[in-house]
């Protein structure tokens, strides 16, 4: 083979990786942009037996979860009680209002009886945990049907967590605060956006392999 072919072979071989490497290029980061988009993953809103409010992102999913109540969705409320460090600061004679608190005035504030407002008694850690104590207690009052309100980018892994550890049924319907300030279009542009963004991916990887990290205890 004369030397000519041998560089036009090795020529072509170096354009076909060059050509390889930037497809590969523009696909990474048509999939770092979309990464914000693709973690949103709401059901469309039927009615159901209750509304929860997951925990977080004050007062948004609050605010949300009241707007779906007003419209007739779901006759009550519940409220997630997110772990805490009450008891610490009452050994040093601080008192503490949790964050459920803030989220039940909300609640009473943009129109809902008080009488349909109920907060959940065990204490969670993480998502993993509210998911079964809200399945826990949805077989102990009999419910058949849930809506729960988080910000958008906790959507699909809301979902997915539902599904695993609980199935159809009870059925869920997951639905985002609207006025929650994720920025899926830029989410790599503040760190709010982007901490969410990485800890969504984290939680859903944990799904996907089976739950091998645990909920630290309490």
């Amino acid at each position: 083979m004369s030397d000519a072919k041998n560089a036009r072979i090795q020529s072509r071989r170096i354009l076909l990786l060059i050509m390889v490497v930037g497809l590969l290029s523009i696909a990474g980061i048509f999939a770092f942009r979309g990464a914000g988009r693709w973690l949103i993953r709401e059901d469309p809103l039927t009615k159901a037996d209750l509304i929860v409010v997951l925990s977080g992102s004050m007062p948004y999913r609050a605010e949300e979860a009241a707007t779906i109540y007003r419209m007739g969705y779901a006759p009550e409320v519940w409220v997630s009680r997110p772990e805490n460090p009450e008891a610490d600061l009452r050994e040093l004679g601080i008192h503490y209002v949790g964050e459920e608190e803030y989220n039940r005035d909300v609640l009473i504030r943009e129109g809902v009886p008080e009488a349909a407002v109920h907060i959940f008694p065990e204490t969670i850690s993480n998502t993993e945990q509210e998911v079964r104590e809200v399945s826990r207690a949805m077989q102990q009052a009999q419910k058949t049907s849930v809506i729960f309100v988080t910000s958008p980018e906790h959507t699909r892994r809301v979902r997915k967590l539902w599904l695993a550890l609980v199935g159809r049924n009870p059925a869920a319907i997951v639905h985002a605060a609207r006025h929650d300030p994720f920025d899926a279009n830029h989410w790599w542009r503040n760190t709010r956006d982007a901490l969410s963004v990485v800890r969504e991916f984290l939680g859903l990887l944990n799904v996907w392999v089976g739950f091998p990290v645990k909920p630290h205890a309490r």
